[in-house]
């Protein structure tokens, strides 16, 4: 059974920081769910995401899911 994703909080953050974030977190969980409200922290953690291998949601309210692939 898998781990509730790990949450990240990254509001108030300018990017390239959530993207930062949501890589180290990853390090040590296969998911997390981040809130981040730079208006290009969407795209910054779908290209990391897409660079990894990773799966990448989002979700309103500046919330997205990061995970990896098994």
């Amino acid at each position: 059974m898998a781990a509730d994703p790990v949450a990240v909080n990254a509001r108030g953050m300018k990017c390239p920081w959530p993207a930062l974030r949501a890589a180290r977190a990853l390090r040590d969980a296969d998911a997390i769910v981040i809130e981040a409200d730079d208006p290009i922290a969407a795209s910054e953690l779908a290209a990391l995401a897409q660079q990894q291998g990773w799966t990448f949601a989002a979700f309103g309210n500046h919330r997205f899911a990061l995970s990896r692939t098994r």
